[in-house]
């Protein structure tokens, strides 16, 4: 082979094999017998398992249970294909059918969503104009970059080892949990309501972007059509592949073990809120969590952390107002939630008692007269 294949190298970096090569004695016997100069043929040696059908048999005509490569390309694109093969683990055998495929399209779907969310609202940014410096970002922002500095070395940890589901597994949990579930649905709130111009949605911009430009690269090598279209909307450059590009340099975060802490504890809180919240909806007092306000009770740095907020506490919550109250002890700890009694402002949606107080504009509160018609409101936290 090397002789009609020069540019081939020896040893080879990895020997592919099924798992009944890697029992047969032929195979033992052959690459042994290669081994006359003392050295290996490959550097490394991977075994998969073979493709079965949804009740872990073998595929064949006779049972009508083949799964046709080319037939889900033609209905339902590659990268399909291609995410089912990277979230299987090839250690053990691969099962494929209609329905783990039909799965697999939803797990898609969910991803895709999130992605066109994000570039929906990085449409009208310039980075290279209004990229808000790290140290001048909000502080969820900074959260968001190092929850994605942290995914990155997980996927890079998990490509290294060859172990493709764990890739597929971590991209989708930060996508569906870190950034959908709250990053994203927190920032909902900042990227709508406050001046489009603003710092505060500014800092959401320069974070989105730093996070799709990673994340752009990391399912580059599953789902390369997809990312292609991805890059292409984040760059603008169609000419340029984001194949031809190394992992992405997220910037430094300052006091990022700080950062970390602080939003440990929110995030530790969150389910405790949930659940305070869901009981009141079960017995009909409130319906959206905006209907709500909380009394947080913490003690410790659980308190410490939920403080620093100040009047910002209630935006990771996605309540109309939020206040902590510190106790001795964890055992006091607890969330007790109610329904507001302030008007809705039409805008925003939070209830809040300074809505109507200028009679010009009856429907909306305080914040967002500002947003509207002053300098816009500040942000720190979140």
């Amino acid at each position: 082979m090397r002789g009609s294949h020069p540019e081939l190298g020896h040893p080879a970096a990895m020997y592919l094999e099924g798992s009944d090569q890697h029992r047969g004695w032929f195979h033992s016997s052959l690459l042994t017998g290669c081994a006359i100069d003392g050295r290996p043929p490959y550097d490394a040696l991977l075994t998969h398992g073979f493709v079965v059908d949804g009740q872990g048999r073998k595929m064949s005509k006779s049972r009508g249970n083949v799964v046709a490569p080319q037939e889900v390309c033609d209905t339902l694109g590659a990268d399909i294909l291609r995410l089912w093969v990277a979230s299987s683990d090839y250690s053990g055998e691969l099962t494929i059918s209609k329905e783990i495929l039909q799965r697999v399209v939803e797990v898609y779907r969910r991803l895709r969503n999130t992605l066109r969310f994000m570039l929906a609202n990085i449409a009208d940014f310039d980075p290279t104009r209004e990229a808000v410096a790290p140290e001048a970002l909000v502080d969820l922002d900074r959260w968001a970059i190092l929850a994605t500095a942290t995914a990155q070395q997980q996927i890079t940890d998990a490509y290294e080892a060859m172990e493709f589901h764990r890739v597929v597994q971590t991209m989708m949990h930060f996508a569906s949990e870190t950034l959908g579930a709250f990053y994203l649905d927190v920032l909902k709130d900042r990227l709508y309501t406050t001046p489009a111009q603003g710092h505060p949605r500014k800092s959401a911009q320069t974070a989105i972007t730093h996070i799709l430009h990673a994340f752009v690269r990391w399912m580059a090598p599953i789902l390369p059509f997809t990312a292609e279209e991805v890059w292409e909307h984040l760059t603008g450059n169609p000419e340029e592949s984001v194949m031809f590009h190394t992992w992405y340099e997220l910037p430094a975060i300052p006091d990022a073990d700080a950062v970390r802490e602080r939003w440990h504890w929110v995030l530790d809180t969150r389910e405790r809120v949930t659940k305070a919240i869901e009981a009141k909806r079960e017995a009909g007092e409130i319906g959206a969590n905006l209907e709500a306000e909380i009394t947080l009770f913490a003690a410790g740095a659980r308190y410490q952390a939920l403080a620093a907020l100040g009047r910002e506490l209630h935006f990771p919550y996605i309540v109309s107002r939020a206040e902590v109250v510190e106790v001795a002890t964890a055992e006091e700890e607890r969330v007790e939630a109610r329904k507001s009694p302030h008007g809705k402002c039409a805008r925003c949606w939070h209830y809040e008692p300074d809505v109507g107080s200028d009679p010009a504009h009856p429907d909306l509160c305080g914040r967002c007269q500002t947003n509207l018609m002053g300098s816009g409101e500040t942000r720190l936290w979140a």
